[in-house]
């Protein structure tokens, strides 16, 4: 069953009820009254009282929020954390009154590991996870991990998506994000200064930027008029976690055998004497939001596997399908797209929570910067230009996995093909790197090969790169011990160290961990520092 972690990553739902947010706000971010809603912005400027309805929500706030987050799943919590590590005042919205309780990912790839290391958060997330060894799996095929990979992260971490989301959203909630239950989105206005939201309960919301992570049927895109080109589900899976009768070993057995034939089944133990089964539709369902019936589970099972299990008792069901389609666009003036509101695919190769979590990371720190008054020229638009090109690359792997994945003769044969091509180190490694998504080099201009590339955790005399990196900002490694941060001191660490593993100068490292210069002359890092984090200050 362990193979399914591969092939299971959606965005869900789950946060933490609105007096968790307010209780964990700093004391000077605002001050609610809260039957009056007289509020205080995160700058301390007194807003004007704003009667309330006499239900705790006030009808039309009366300040500027900074950010407001549409969606509370992995992409949105994710992206309240950063925004908090800068200051920002970001508000997250989550339709769902309750957390799921739908498993639909199993774990975190390499790229996302080094993400909650750069954060200080992977100790949180290995004490409630598993280490598996990382393999290169691509569309049912399995090779060894090739030698020397470039990451000090080397496995798979399974970790329940519904803990992935509980972890994230307690991390919000400590920084001071604002997280609310039961907020559906149901319009949308934006001007030169400042977007409009209104939700269902009539409440409208006035913030600087509004974030769409509410999921593949987004309804931010949907009232952008943002287009979701692609192609609709072809093939669709039931899922679920449930009691059987049948023997683990009975399982295990029959799952084996199904799987030579069919990579789209699996059942195994999830804990607690319950299983979770995944089977292949009959076809695609006309709502794919509703769940299937255990009877329509039941019958697919017996189809594939000429056996039911005797399963009973499900806990939840669900459906999902292999429907690929992108956003054209993820920014709109004030309105930005990420995670699955931005891009769907099918779930092989168990990527879709893990590119949601990269977008937020990649989006945090610049729309910080626009907040903050201090980006330069373009920065908010690069987060399209370099997270548009990674989603299309996630579509483009799928697609090919689910053709290699058909039973057709045709598909079979290129499979093999590339099973053999997949014993050459150099073939693995790229396979495996695009998986878990290491090998992705933003265009940021020529020049060294490290340019445009994450770093790994590289070791220090004192420590190690990941440990500096925990709040958020740029960072100047320096080997030289001569170069200077002066006049950018206040968004960029200078830190004076050496590695036996970084065999340039100097490094200037984005706060997403990306590099955008490297060399020893300063009048060059004092451009790319403008560049990337703006204009000197005095």
């Amino acid at each position: 069953m362990r193979a399914a972690t591969h092939w299971h990553s959606f965005v869900a739902t789950f946060n933490l009820p609105r007096t968790g947010g307010l209780a964990a706000r700093p004391p000077q971010w605002r001050t609610v009254v809260r039957h009056g809603y007289h509020l205080r912005n995160q700058r301390g400027r007194a807003a004007e009282p704003v009667p309330g309805d006499g239900t705790g929500t006030p009808r039309e706030w009366g300040f500027m929020i900074d950010v407001v987050v549409a969606g509370g799943g992995p992409t949105g919590t994710m992206l309240a954390s950063e925004l908090r590590l800068h200051g920002v005042n970001v508000l997250v919205l989550e339709k769902e009154p309750e957390p799921t309780k739908q498993v639909r990912s199993l774990g975190l790839h390499v790229r996302s590991i080094e993400v909650m290391d750069q954060r200080g958060m992977l100790e949180h997330f290995l004490a409630h996870g598993q280490q598996y060894p990382l393999t290169s799996h691509f569309a049912g095929i399995t090779k060894p991990m090739p030698d020397r990979l470039d990451t000090s992260h080397p496995y798979i971490l399974g970790i329940p998506q519904t803990t992935t989301e509980r972890l994230l959203t307690q991390r919000a909630v400590e920084l001071g994000a604002d997280i609310r239950r039961g907020r559906e989105v149901v319009g949308l206005s934006q001007d030169e200064h400042g977007v409009t939201t209104h939700l269902a309960d009539g409440a409208r919301l006035r913030s600087r930027y509004l974030v769409g992570c509410d999921g593949g049927r987004s309804t931010v895109r949907k009232l952008l008029g943002v287009e979701f080109p692609g192609e609709p589900a072809g093939t669709e899976w039931l899922l679920g976690e449930m009691e059987a009768t049948a023997s683990p070993e009975t399982l295990a057995a029959v799952t084996a055998e199904v799987r030579q034939t069919h990579q789209g089944f699996g059942a195994g133990p999830s804990g607690d004497g319950l299983y979770r089964v995944v089977v292949p539709a009959a076809g695609v369902a006309e709502d794919g939001s509703a769940p299937p019936s255990l009877d329509e589970l039941k019958q697919q099972l017996k189809v594939f596997a000429g056996t039911d299990f005797g399963v009973h008792s499900p806990r939840w069901l669900s459906r999902f399908g292999d429907a690929t389609r992108q956003a054209e666009r993820y920014r709109v003036g004030r309105v930005l797209l990420a995670g699955d509101a931005a891009h769907v695919h099918a779930p092989l190769g168990g990527q879709g929570l893990n590119l949601g979590i990269q977008d937020a990371f990649n989006l945090g720190w610049k729309l910080s910067a626009a907040v903050g008054g201090w980006a330069p020229d373009g920065l908010l638009d690069s987060y399209h230009a370099e997270r548009h090109p990674v989603g299309a690359d996630v579509l483009n792997n799928t697609r090919a996995q689910s053709e290699l994945l058909s039973n057709e003769p045709g598909p079979r044969a290129v499979r093999r093909l590339l099973a053999e091509l997949m014993d050459f180190d150099d073939v693995t490694r790229h396979v495996i790197e695009k998986i878990v998504a290491i090998a992705i080099r933003y265009d940021v201009g020529g020049g060294h090969d490290l340019l445009g590339r994450r770093l790994r955790d590289v070791k220090l005399t004192r420590g190690r790169l990941y440990e500096l990196m925990h709040g958020g900002r740029g960072l100047l490694l320096d080997q030289t011990g001569a170069l200077s941060v002066t006049g950018w001191a206040q968004r960029v660490d200078h830190v004076v160290d050496s590695s036996a593993e970084l065999d340039v100068p100097a490094v200037l490292i984005r706060p997403d961990g990306h590099v955008v210069w490297a060399g020893d002359d300063q009048a060059d890092l004092v451009s790319h520092m403008s560049r990337w984090f703006g204009a000197a200050t005095g």
